[in-house]
């Protein structure tokens, strides 16, 4: 699309777009999981993976859904490669049903 790119590749740094859930109907730690399961997915497709993360910004559509989605990310994440992370809440997303749309930057 001339909009926007679902990822880049710059040098060994992968950039990828907002990644929201495939079920929008789902509650916030399903959605949370389908989105990371995303992010897996697009990194390793683009030669790089979580444990290689640089930065993520979470865009929440309620600050009230950080602890669960907190809980399905400290799951998912590799241990001792934390990325530099962002949390915003209160969002409007392109959908009202989406609560949470991740974005993250990784070195290949």
């Amino acid at each position: 699309s001339k909009r926007l790119c679902e990822a880049v590749v710059h040098g060994n740094t992968v950039y990828l777009c907002g990644q929201v859930a495939d079920d929008l109907k789902a509650d916030i730690r399903q959605q949370t999981r389908e989105v990371l399961a995303n992010i897996d997915k697009m990194l390793a497709r683009a030669g790089s993976a979580k444990a290689q993360l640089l930065t993520a910004t979470v865009y929440l559509k309620s600050i009230e859904d950080y602890r669960a989605m907190n809980e399905v990310w400290d799951a998912w994440s590799a241990p001792g490669a934390a990325p530099a992370r962002t949390c915003v809440g209160g969002v409007a997303l392109f959908s009202p049903e989406a609560l949470v749309e991740i974005t993250v930057s990784a070195a290949r």
